[in-house]
């Protein structure tokens, strides 16, 4: 799959986020099982997206750190919601080097293998600050216009005007209007912070497309998942953050 169909899917997967904090009726479970399954994607293709030596085992570490982080962000009480996600990072931490005890053949590429496999971790409780965003004061107004900004900086990073940094600037510049805009109709946000946040997940978009060009046609199914969420997961860590700047 091509770098331009990859930042599709990740504009897909943006609108997917959008469209469940949308659902706020239901509460925060909507976006709780959204982040969940990026996580699941995430974990799925993670260790073929790296050519990671040991593949099952970083699929579990990253499925069980982003689904633990996810969880605790949707089930603790109080802030800062996510007081006990270092915990659950801590704990994937330890997991990883339980996993390449676990490894047999005498542990070929060990660095390279436990490195790329707590990235991984990383990453996937990235995707629990989308549930801590949809639990802020701004709520589902925040999340809804930086997956929407992310959504349309996605799509911008499709076309062949984004295949330079002033092209991909391009993108994080109607990512951000977008966003902004969105805000003047939601309430909770006001068009700066909308702004402001749609311009964050747009340089989140910018970068991992450059960064990801190293490798334009990839051919393994499990690797393109990773591919096309890893931005959608790190910008929910980021958009957590913005909210607690930008809103306080």
């Amino acid at each position: 799959m091509t770098v331009t169909t990859r930042a599709v899917w990740t504009a897909v997967l943006s609108a997917v986020v959008a469209a469940a904090a949308a659902l706020n009726d239901y509460g925060i479970l909507p976006l709780t099982a959204v982040a969940g399954v990026l996580v699941l994607l995430l974990a799925a293709g993670w260790g073929p997206l790296l050519r990671l030596p040991a593949q099952g085992g970083a699929t579990v570490v990253v499925a069980v750190a982003g689904l633990g982080a996810v969880a605790v962000a949707w089930a603790t009480q109080g802030e800062p919601v996510l007081r006990n996600v270092p915990l659950v990072l801590a704990m994937a931490l330890v997991l990883a080097f339980v996993a390449e005890m676990l490894r047999r053949g005498g542990r070929p590429r060990l660095v390279e293998s436990v490195s790329g496999t707590v990235t991984g971790a990383v990453v996937a409780v990235c995707a629990s600050g989308w549930v801590a965003a949809g639990r802020s004061e701004a709520g589902a107004s925040l999340v809804v216009v930086s997956a929407l900004g992310l959504a349309v900086a996605a799509a911008v990073s499709a076309t062949p005007v984004a295949r330079s940094w002033a092209g991909s600037l391009v993108g994080v510049a109607l990512g951000a209007v977008a966003a902004g805009g969105v805000a003047t109709l939601l309430p909770s946000i006001d068009p700066v912070s909308g702004l402001v946040a749609g311009a964050v997940t747009g340089l989140v978009v910018a970068v991992l497309r450059l960064l990801f060009e190293r490798q334009p046609a990839l051919t393994s199914r499990r690797a393109v998942l990773a591919a096309v969420t890893a931005p959608v997961a790190v910008g929910g860590i980021l958009v957590f953050v913005v909210g607690r700047l930008v809103l306080a």
